[in-house]
């Protein structure tokens, strides 16, 4: 039976804890508060964040992340993207020294433009065949209820990834594999910050033809910042990109999409977050996302009005304008060169 360690007990980490529950290994989530802890191991809820829905009977919950990590063969990191590095200090020296490292974290670091499996190993010395992500179409509600749902694994190490895939993979929850890290990891970043547009789109009261222009223009960017960086193309076309990015616009679960209806109704930045009561990564990793862009010149337009949204330069009447102003261009103009890093 296979050793796993959460951290920590949000709305998807509590979910992927139970989904490895399901699968039939030895799962602990740490849980900061004491009655979340409680709460997983008398009842099997977590009634902050999943209420009302029955957890794995077997999962159990520590406040001490030590005992959580004790024996883990693989270590699974759900936290808030820009938390990582400080809670990593803590985290790094009781982590096993064989141990793969998931990445559930779909953001890029604000201060240094790097993505999550970059910040762990920056971090922890631990080296980035042991360093795994988990991305997809993956609303947390919907799995914790064990509805059907796939997802990708990428390592660059493909036995590491073949293993994490057997101990993730239940009857309602298909997990594929892959190498490419850098494609999984931007199409889980970048998708939030078009899921913001979207919703922005959706308060206005745009219709569904502005909805799929947002998406089908947001991959587009996507993909051309990925290839840029090295990534697969194919990669956006699959579960961690376009899979990805259609949950994240379209469903009312998504909080990205929520934040950015907020906006799109009039709410200012502190109304918004207070209203959506999670973290919408995209608010904070856009300004990182578009940083890497103008680094590598590529052109994010649908990101760069997004941003200057959030930062309180454009309101969001004229976030719609500067949208449609641009330029018209063929539709597969951009061939960016792929770079080596």
């Amino acid at each position: 039976m296979t050793r796993v360690a959460v951290l920590s007990a949000g709305s998807w980490g509590t979910t992927m804890a139970s989904v490895f529950a399901d699968a039939g290994n030895h799962v602990t989530v740490h849980a900061r508060r004491p009655e979340v802890a409680d709460a997983i191991n008398t009842r099997h809820e977590n009634p902050p964040y999943l209420p009302g829905i029955a957890l794995a009977a077997s999962l159990r919950a520590t406040t001490d992340p030590a005992q959580a990590l004790d024996g883990a063969e693989h270590v699974v990191l759900s936290i808030p993207a820009q938390t990582l590095r400080d809670n990593l200090a803590a985290w790094a020296p009781l982590i096993p020294p064989t141990a793969v490292v998931v990445s559930l974290m779909k953001g890029i670091e604000t201060h240094t433009g790097l993505r999550m499996s970059q910040v762990i190993a920056d971090n922890t010395g631990i080296t980035h065949d042991r360093i795994a992500v988990l991305s997809g179409p993956n609303l947390a509600r919907e799995i914790a209820t064990r509805q059907p749902a796939a997802s990708l694994v990428a390592c660059s190490n493909e036995t590491a990834a073949t293993t994490l895939q057997k101990a993730c993979h239940t009857p309602y929850f298909r997990p594929y594999t892959a190498t490419d890290v850098t494609g999984c990891e931007l199409g889980g970043a970048v998708k939030n910050v078009i899921a913001l547009a979207v919703g922005l789109a959706a308060g206005m009261g745009l219709g569904y033809n502005a909805h799929a222009l947002l998406i089908t223009r947001g991959l587009a960017e996507t993909a051309r910042l990925g290839i840029a960086l090295g990534a697969d193309p194919l990669t956006f076309s699959g579960l961690a990109g376009a899979g990805d990015l259609i949950a994240t616009c379209t469903s009312p679960l998504s909080r990205n999409r929520t934040f950015g209806e907020h906006l799109g109704r009039g709410l200012n930045l502190t109304e918004a977050t207070t209203a959506t009561r999670q973290t919408a990564e995209g608010v904070k990793s856009c300004h990182a996302i578009l940083d890497l862009a103008h680094r590598n010149d590529i052109e994010m337009p649908i990101t760069e009005v997004v941003t200057a949204v959030i930062d309180g330069r454009t309101t969001v009447q004229e976030a719609t304008n500067l949208l449609l102003a641009r330029t018209p261009k063929p539709e597969h103009y951009e061939h960016p060169t792929v770079k080596t890093h």
